[in-house]
């Protein structure tokens, strides 16, 4: 049985969902023509933020392991008096998404919690698989620990955060950073994180809900792995949820929906990370499918979901 969605969240979908269903399906491995419409989608729904005033926001950049340029964004609070960061990876299913698509949700961020977050320019899959997004994602993390004290952040409050795809790098970083006795995180912040490389199917009561879909998820893990996708070898670094230990992680705050695809895989890994020892705060929002809260910011299950992570950040 379908759970009925959110009346507020549906009815800002209802515009969205009659045009998907007026064109003709995108091929499971379309990258380009999901990049083009997915990312129109993710940058009109950032246009309808409002961004906070009192926001520094300092161009910056890492040099990735192969002596690329990562270019990154440091978002401040002018009157903030915390030293703690939070390492920022955008969302878009690893093939999409950019500085610019998250720069107003990043100020929202750094308003409401006085915590710093740096937002990192990762490369995208295809044209960079993996590993790839990972290691800028890590060196991105390594600048922010070398550079703490002219930043005026203490080397120990600094945590990963990221949403979707990036929710799934932040995870992969704290694995990658505990492996390579890199930076000690202070927590990881996973909004609804992609983690799993088998999720291609999508569970029966998830069948008319789909925001993003099991298409979207092979396609997505496809541009990042190739063939490797779903098979036997994929690394833990590139899909956590392939990870055998995660014990000695840092602390985890992890959210998804009920009609979210990613659902049963975040949940399996906060009941493993759990086992594991790691403390773990899960919260499962009622009625509501992936990135909910982009397409009605201002509905009550998206302005809890806002408190939420201002509340993890804020803990910092």
């Amino acid at each position: 049985m379908t759970t009925p969605m959110d009346a507020e969240i549906a009815a800002a979908l209802s515009p969205i969902v009659a045009a998907m269903k007026a064109a003709p399906p995108l091929a499971p491995g379309d990258w380009q023509t999901r990049r083009e419409a997915f990312g129109t989608a993710i940058a009109a729904q950032a246009a309808e933020l409002t961004a906070p005033p009192g926001i520094t926001v300092t161009p910056c950049s890492a040099t990735a392991a192969d002596g690329a340029t990562i270019p990154m964004r440091l978002y401040r609070r002018q009157d903030a008096q915390g030293a703690s960061l939070a390492v920022y990876l955008h969302g878009g299913g690893m093939f999409l998404g950019s500085l610019d698509t998250h720069d107003t949700q990043c100020r929202i961020y750094t308003h409401l919690s006085g915590a710093a977050l740096l937002s990192v320019g990762y490369r995208l899959a295809p044209e960079h698989p993996h590993p790839v997004p990972i290691e800028d994602c890590y060196a991105a993390l390594r600048w922010a620990a070398a550079n703490a004290a002219d930043l005026g952040i203490d080397p120990a409050r600094i945590a990963v955060m990221g949403d979707s795809a990036g929710g799934g790098l932040a995870a992969a970083v704290a694995l990658l950073s505990r492996d390579r006795r890199g930076p000690a995180l202070a927590a990881q912040i996973l909004i609804y994180p992609m983690l799993d490389d088998r999720t291609v199917v999508a569970p029966p009561d998830l069948a008319d809900t789909a925001t993003w879909s099991a298409a979207d998820n092979l396609t997505g893990w496809g541009c990042l792995l190739g063939d490797a996708a779903g098979g036997p070898d994929t690394p833990a670094y590139a899909a956590p949820a392939r990870a055998d230990d995660l014990s000695a992680l840092p602390p985890a705050y992890i959210e998804t929906g009920q009609l979210d695809l990613f659902r049963d895989e975040n949940i399996a890994y906060a009941q493993r990370l759990s086992r594991a020892g790691v403390p773990v705060e899960l919260i499962q929002y009622p009625a509501v499918p992936h990135a909910f809260d982009t397409f009605d910011p201002a509905a009550a299950v998206s302005r809890r979901a806002v408190d939420n992570r201002v509340r993890a950040l804020s803990a910092l």
